[in-house]
């Protein structure tokens, strides 16, 4: 583990690999552990530099203080950016994580070669409308907010059970590997400091502000607002790609990490044309149609 100095703050990251640098930037209840699946496929062509933001693993934080917010972790994100030789980088950023990832290029694109945002998490606000007959669909920000009650009345397991059902479906936290599930539980306390992080809305000015290349990836099993909000965006960045991860969810890379370094790797390691389909159907790569897409290769069973 190492550490910048950003903003009077000691962030922490990984890094392992040789080449050009991929920033990536965990989501909620998350850290530098949250890219573990796919640290060696990435790691084949790139310098992968996994961060934790302020207040994650391997503090421990107390939730006291006011300096968990938005704004403030997107800013420790470009001044840690601004460190990284050589630049530009390559950043991709994970739901929380991708919200931070799009602020960054929003507001630095000259840091940035190409941008990845793996399902990433917020709100739309009236600019961006979803397409008609979209199903409604509860806010995330109520599941935190009981997640939240849960956690200051002690019961943290109740808490992230009930966050992750939320995304992922009931009876899903008994599935969660014993490791990640302690990832979360290491990072609880954010929680307390989220519920207040007075994060904005995407408009449509903010995904136009967009100028590196950007490819939007999703989980073909997720359900929600989160499998709407990255499709939305799409269709207002100049020039995005997208991908579908086939029977997978919100955590893709941790459910099919070949694949998902797979369609990360063809975007980040190319820069002439690379080759796209054009059928269509549920839980592939094609469910976009106005977009330009990625296909992850399908792989023979193990004999």
């Amino acid at each position: 583990m190492q550490t910048f100095r950003v903003n009077g703050y000691d962030m922490a990251y990984l890094e392992v690999g040789d080449g050009p640098p991929l920033v990536c930037v965990h989501g909620t209840l998350g850290d530098f552990r949250t890219w573990y699946s796919v640290l060696g496929p990435l790691s084949k062509a790139h310098r992968v530099i996994s961060v934790s933001l302020r207040h994650f693993f391997p503090e421990h934080w107390d939730a006291v203080g006011d300096d968990y917010k938005m704004a403030q972790h997107v800013a420790d994100t470009i001044a840690f950016i601004e460190q990284v030789q050589p630049g530009p980088v390559d950043l991709m950023g994970h739901s929380r994580g991708g919200h931070i990832a799009f602020r960054v290029a929003q507001a630095r694109p000259d840091l940035l070669r190409k941008l990845v945002l793996a399902e990433p998490g917020g709100d739309l606000d009236a600019s961006l409308p979803v397409p008609a007959g979209t199903p409604a669909h509860p806010p995330l920000a109520a599941r935190t907010a009981r997640s939240v009650e849960m956690i200051r009345a002690g019961d943290i397991e109740g808490a992230l059970q009930n966050f992750y059902e939320g995304i992922e479906g009931d009876g899903s936290w008994r599935r969660v590997p014993a490791a990640a599930k302690q990832q979360l539980r290491d990072n609880a306390l954010t929680f307390l400091g989220q519920i207040n992080e007075q994060r904005k809305p995407y408009t449509l000015a903010d995904a136009q502000a967009i100028r590196a290349p950007t490819l939007l990836i999703g989980g073909g099993a997720t359900t929600g607002s989160l499998s709407v909000m990255w499709r939305v965006l799409a269709e207002h960045i100049a020039g995005a790609k997208t991908a579908v991860i086939p029977n997978a969810g919100h955590w893709m890379f941790e459910q099919a990490p070949l694949e998902f370094a797979e369609v990360v790797n063809r975007f980040l390691g190319s820069r002439r044309s690379l080759c796209l389909s054009q059928s269509a159907g549920r839980g592939s790569a094609r469910s976009v149609p106005p977009s330009h897409v990625f296909t992850p290769s399908k792989r023979r069973p193990a004999s």
